[in-house]
């Protein structure tokens, strides 16, 4: 289901009102105002006339959707990632971060807060706890919670949790900010390489702290191609390891000389791409940022084509 379809369901289930009419309602909001807002913007002003205040109501994961300011749900944690430590324009801090999940679907959550951090360093919450969060908020499919924010487990008990990282597949053109996606396409366009130098422990920027500290830098490439499915194109990025699933070697990255040689097997050939959607603040445009490539299966596209009539 897209946001909007989440909300009317939302709004059906609180407002106990047929889907015609809240959809006749919508239509008027967006017309009166002139076209000027979204369906989902609508939908929301809907929901709050109706006296529907999602703010204190818990939702399931599924029922998460991009913007969400105060996320209420509860979920088993799956996956837990390191704790790492972050130095950013000279502020320091720690992340932490894990896939939440429940029976709808899962969630990568993120915490900023100390405290918060405190309990998963400590083993207060580890995979396997059970949490409650509360005022949560959404960016780029994620659920962070930072100081505002609250976490305690729960006694509830949650069964067939679905623990395998849930991946919508998407045309280019169907796409929105904060999906984590796949897709099928092809590079049509591939940039020269960047190079970029990393703290070989953390993965971090390489600072002057770390040189002071007798560190080593390692350096990292960051490859930029276009996509085209042929509904859309796409500027898409890959980092580090995820440049070597298109066949490259690291003497073909790192060398620009060998790159040129390289290129064109890169060009023209399809694959699924896996990654997230997010906002280039800069161009205002979505930019998808590849996290896996895998070969296109022929068996899989059959399938895939009997299935459609």
């Amino acid at each position: 289901m897209d946001n909007y379809s989440k909300l009317l369901d939302r709004i059906i289930r609180s407002s106990n009102l047929p889907l015609e009419e809240i959809e006749k309602r919508i239509e008027a909001k967006k017309a009166k105002l002139s076209g000027l807002i979204s369906k989902e913007g609508a939908a929301q002003i809907v929901a709050a006339e109706l006296g529907i205040n999602f703010d204190q109501e818990r939702v399931k994961i599924s029922e998460i959707v991009q913007g969400m300011k105060r996320v209420n749900t509860i979920g088993k944690i799956v996956r837990m990632n390191p704790v790492r430590a972050y130095n950013k324009n000279g502020k320091e801090g720690k992340v932490a971060s894990f896939l939440l999940a429940d029976e709808t679907s899962n969630i990568r959550t993120v915490f900023w807060d100390t405290n918060h951090i405190e309990l998963i360093e400590t083993g207060k919450l580890k995979e396997g706890s059970i949490i409650e969060i509360s005022n949560g908020n959404i960016r780029n499919g994620e659920l962070h919670l930072s100081s505002f924010g609250d976490v305690k487990e729960s006694k509830e008990f949650l069964e067939n949790v679905i623990e395998t990282l849930v991946v919508q597949t998407k045309k280019l053109s169907e796409i929105k900010q904060g999906e984590t996606i796949q897709t099928r396409a092809v590079i049509v366009q591939a940039f020269e390489p960047r190079f970029f130098e990393v703290n070989p422990e953390t993965g971090k920027k390489f600072t002057e702290a770390d040189k002071n500290n007798g560190l080593q830098p390692k350096k990292r490439a960051l490859l930029s191609v276009v996509l085209d499915d042929g509904t859309e194109t796409i500027r898409s990025t890959l980092f580090g390891d995820q440049i070597n699933l298109l066949g490259l070697t690291n003497e073909q990255i790192f060398s620009l000389e060998e790159f040129q040689k390289v290129k064109p097997t890169i060009l023209g050939e399809e694959k699924k791409f896996f990654g997230q959607v997010r906002n280039n603040e800069m161009f205002n445009s979505l930019d998808f940022v590849i996290q896996d490539v895998k070969d296109v299966n022929p068996q899989e596209m059959i399938k895939e084509l009997e299935g459609k009539n």
